[in-house]
């Protein structure tokens, strides 16, 4: 198992929030995937509008996967539309 750093940014509205962050650790528990620790980072100003959203709340969660089932999450969070973006970072040992 290796360690990943996963950051996610979730529309602002505290009802989205509530329901992407259900959803991706949902997705996570599905796959086998240990969610080792979470971290909310809170609401931030983005540096550009995404998807007509300035504004974006970050959550950091620090995981534990084999590598394989990473890969298949990235089209199920992209169809999320709680999400606003994230991205998936391999933990140095």
């Amino acid at each position: 198992m290796r360690k990943y750093e996963a950051i996610f940014i979730f529309r602002p509205e505290e009802n989205n929030l509530a329901q992407g962050k259900a959803a991706v650790q949902t997705e996570f528990k599905n796959s086998g995937i240990n969610i080792i620790k979470e971290n909310d980072m809170g609401l931030k100003t983005l540096a550009y509008d995404i998807k007509k959203n300035d504004k974006g709340h970050y959550i950091n969660f620090e995981i534990e996967s084999e590598p394989d089932k990473i890969k298949p999450l990235d089209k199920i969070f992209k169809l999320n539309n709680e999400i606003l973006k994230f991205v998936f970072f391999k933990k140095e040992k």
